[in-house]
C-alpha cells in the first residue's frame, strides 16, 4: 500500500519515519509546500530503512499521491500572537480546502487521517470537504485521543506496576482541555483497575486518580514547555492506525470521526471507541459511563461544537 503524508514537519516526518520502522506501507510519499524539508526528511528516512523494512520513502507532489491507500494530513499553521482561535482555525479551513480537493483528485478512494490541530474541529472541516466530493465520513479519521488514551495507559500502568500492555483505559470526547478519562471502564486484565490494584497491594484512592487525570491532561503542556511541541507520541497513534487500516485487523481504537448527532449535538467530530479496517471506521462504540463522565462528555462535544461554529467553509 502507498501511504501519502501532507506536512513533512516533525509531526508528519515522525509519523512517516515510524511507519517505515513498523513496516506499515510499501510506500511513503512526503508532500510539502516546503519541496526541501520533504526531500530533505524522506532522505533521512530512507537512511533508516537497512535496520527496519525496506519501505521506499521519497518526497513527491499532491499528484504523485496516485492510488495510496491512506493519506496522513499533518499540515497547517500555527497560531499567530494576538490571533484567536476561530482566527487559526479559518486560517487553517482555507489552507485544508486546498489540500483535501488536491488529495482527493490524485487518490479518490483514500482514507484520510487528520493529525493537525485542534485536530477534532479539522477532523470535522476534512468531513465536511470531502463529503462534498463524496467521500463518506468513516473514511476520513482523526487521532483524536489515542495518544491521550496512550497517556492514560502508561500513567495508569506505573501506578499499578504492570505492563501498559495489559492496560485498557481510554480517554473520550475532545483532545483538548475537556477530554474525559472513562475511568468506570478502565481494566487491567479482565479485572477493574480498583481490583488491580488492590491485590498489587497498592491504593487507587481519589487523590490518586485526581493525579493520574491530572498527568494525563498535564502531559502535552508539560512536553510543549521543554521542546515547543510533540509528535513522538502521536505519530506512533497515526503508525498504528495505518497499520490496522492496512492489515484489515478490525482493531478497536480511539478516534475521531464526525457524527451527524452525539446526545442531542449535532455535527461533531470527537474520539469514542471504533472497530477499524480496510474501509475506515466500521463502527462505533459508545462505552457505558456513570452519571459525572456523561455529563462530562456531552459538555465537551458541546465546546467543540462552539469551536467550530463561524467556520465558512
Amino acid at each position: 500500500m502507498k501511504i501519502g503524508v501532507v506536512g513533512a514537519g516533525h509531526v508528519g516526518a515522525t509519523a512517516a519515519y515510524a511507519m517505515m520502522m513498523r513496516g506499515v506501507g510499501s510506500e511513503i510519499v512526503l508532500v510539502d509546500t516546503n519541496t526541501d524539508l520533504a526531500v530533505a526528511q524522506a532522505h533521512d528516512i530512507l537512511d533508516a530503512t537497512p535496520w527496519a523494512y525496506p519501505v521506499r520513502v521519497r518526497a513527491g507532489e499532491a499528484s504523485d499521491l496516485d492510488s495510496a491507500g491512506i493519506v496522513v494530513i499533518a499540515a497547517g499553521s500555527a497560531q499567530r500572537p494576538g490571533e484567536s482561535r476561530l482566527d487559526l482555525l479559518s486560517r487553517n479551513a482555507t489552507i485544508f480546502a486546498k489540500i483535501v480537493p488536491s488529495v482527493l483528485a490524485a487518490a479518490p478512494d483514500t482514507i484520510i487521517l487528520v493529525a493537525s490541530n485542534p485536530v477534532d474541529v479539522m477532523t470535522q472541516i476534512v468531513t465536511v470537504l470531502a463529503g462534498r466530493l463524496g467521500v463518506p465520513p468513516r473514511r476520513v479519521i482523526g487521532s483524536g485521543t489515542i495518544l491521550d488514551s496512550a497517556r492514560f495507559r502508561t500513567i495508569l500502568a506505573a501506578h499499578l506496576g504492570i505492563s501498559p500492555s495489559y492496560i485498557d483505559a481510554r480517554v473520550l470526547g475532545e483532545h483538548g482541555d475537556s477530554e474525559v478519562l472513562h475511568w468506570s471502564g478502565a481494566v487491567a486484565g479482565d479485572m477493574p483497575v480498583a481490583e488491580a490494584a488492590r491485590q498489587m497491594g497498592r491504593d487507587l484512592t481519589e487523590a490518586d486518580r485526581s493525579r493520574i487525570d491530572a498527568a494525563v491532561r498535564r502531559a502535552a503542556y508539560d512536553i510543549i514547555k521543554g521542546k515547543g511541541a510533540t509528535w513522538f507520541g502521536v505519530a506512533g497513534g497515526l503508525a498504528r492506525i495505518a497499520q490496522v487500516i492496512r492489515g484489515d485487523e478490525r482493531a478497536l481504537i480511539t478516534c475521531s470521526m464526525s457524527m451527524a448527532e452525539f446526545h442531542g449535538v449535532n455535527e461533531v467530530a470527537l474520539s469514542l471507541p471504533r472497530v477499524l479496517g480496510a474501509a475506515g471506521v466500521m463502527a462505533t462504540f459508545m462505552p457505558r459511563l456513570d452519571d459525572g463522565e456523561r455529563a462530562a462528555l456531552k459538555r465537551s462535544a458541546e465546546i467543540l461544537k462552539e469551536a467550530a461554529e463561524g467556520l465558512r467553509l
